[in-house]
């Protein structure tokens, strides 16, 4: 009995060696690492992106994964901290040995992080992409449209669409970001050949009272305004605007106020408010369109967002093009499988996701017009299909 025991013992000890052999970094049925930097916590925070992408991950790991290998996702916070985002991306990347990035949203972490992913060779999917290092870097390509394609497509939207002259631009800068604003400025001008009335790029975050700079616009003779504001700078800037009178004023805003709260917080929108959505309208109940997502964040119970949407999304892509390796999942051939992908279209955004091999990613050029008018606290489809800006 003894002898039997034994040797039961030493059977399963090297049963489960094998098994810690079986599960290294590189060896089949070990969970796949995948890591996102996140600003969760701070003045601007993104948390529904990573929600998203975790969500889409564990409904996939309880499909069966891939052939039965797991999707460990990790999503860490930077607090929208320089310091803290650049220790997060090396626990996931150094330490954790993540085969790539997805889903990830933070006001700095793309700027922050590019030069250490470029170093590792390991490539970012960003749901979010918010600063000027996520498409101006090879190794990050974000699932949105992001702040300055949008900046260029509210501007179009506004000229071009709505026929509105005398467009003024109201800036809030963080970080570097203010060259790549101008440039989206001037792509919009070089398409259309109008400018802005005047540019004020000293409006602040977080502000109490935004009531100089809407005087200032007003007293200038602004017909519309173009702002890249928070949700709750979009709020305070609107009843600014409502407290003088200013009743006849368009708001261009950017997806970034594009939110339930927004409308519920606004009752005089002026002349009306614009947004080109980075995705297919979230507010639009009756739509197949967003169904799966929609379905997923509500038994998720995530909200209902544009930020939840670009973290779906880019899980999604990551996920069709891990399918699509033959071998081992490494960071390597995930590095490859990104390069040669096809690229992959979705009805949720009006341009096809390929990451590829150029220097830059902001490919994505298409938003969805929506609006928000005085007294009705919801959203609505200003349009029929894409707009889309013109090469």
């Amino acid at each position: 009995m003894k002898r039997h025991l034994i040797g039961t013992a030493v059977l399963t000890a090297a049963a489960l060696m094998l098994s810690g052999c079986a599960g290294d970094a590189t060896g089949e049925g070990s969970p796949i690492v995948v890591g996102s930097v996140n600003t969760k916590s701070g003045p601007a925070t993104f948390p529904e992106a990573s929600l998203a992408a975790a969500a889409v991950f564990d409904a996939y790991n309880k499909a069966g994964g891939l052939d039965g290998r797991t999707i460990d996702y990790r999503s860490l916070d930077d607090k929208g901290d320089p310091a803290s985002a650049s220790a997060a991306a090396r626990e996931l990347v150094g330490s954790d040995e993540a085969v790539a990035m997805v889903g990830s949203a933070s006001l700095i972490e793309c700027e922050i992080n590019a030069p250490y992913y470029e170093q590792e060779q390991i490539l970012s999917i960003p749901g979010v992409g918010v600063d000027t290092g996520c498409f101006d870097t090879p190794n990050i390509s974000p699932a949105n449209v992001g702040p300055f394609n949008d900046m260029t497509l509210t501007l179009y939207h506004g000229s071009e669409v709505l026929g509105l002259d005398d467009i003024c631009v109201l800036l809030e800068i963080a970080g570097s970001t203010r060259p790549t604003y101008q440039a989206a400025i001037d792509r919009w001008t070089e398409i259309t050949g109008k400018k802005p009335l005047y540019i004020d790029d000293t409006v602040p975050y977080g502000a109490s009272d935004y009531t100089p700079y809407i005087v200032k616009a007003k007293d200038a003779g602004c017909g519309a305004l173009a702002v890249n504001p928070v949700e709750p700078d979009a709020i305070g800037q609107v009843k600014a605007a409502a407290a003088q009178g200013w009743d006849d004023v368009t708001w261009l805003y950017l997806t970034s106020v594009y939110s339930e709260n927004f409308a519920a917080a606004v009752d005089d929108a002026g002349a009306g408010i614009y947004v080109p959505a980075e995705f297919y309208p979230f507010t639009d109940a009756e739509s197949d369109i967003n169904s799966e997502w929609r379905d997923l964040m509500n038994a998720s119970d995530i909200p209902l967002t544009s930020f939840s949407q670009g973290g779906f999304l880019a899980a999604k892509y990551f996920i069709e093009v891990l399918e699509g390796i033959d071998g081992d999942i490494t960071r390597e051939s995930v590095t490859k499988a990104l390069h040669d992908m096809k690229p992959i279209e979705n009805p949720m955004v009006g341009t096809p996701y390929v990451f590829g091999t150029a220097d830059t990613h902001a490919d994505n050029t298409a938003g969805w017009p929506i609006k928000l008018t005085s007294g009705t606290n919801a959203w609505e489809s200003d349009g029929e299909d894409w707009i889309v800006l013109p090469e």
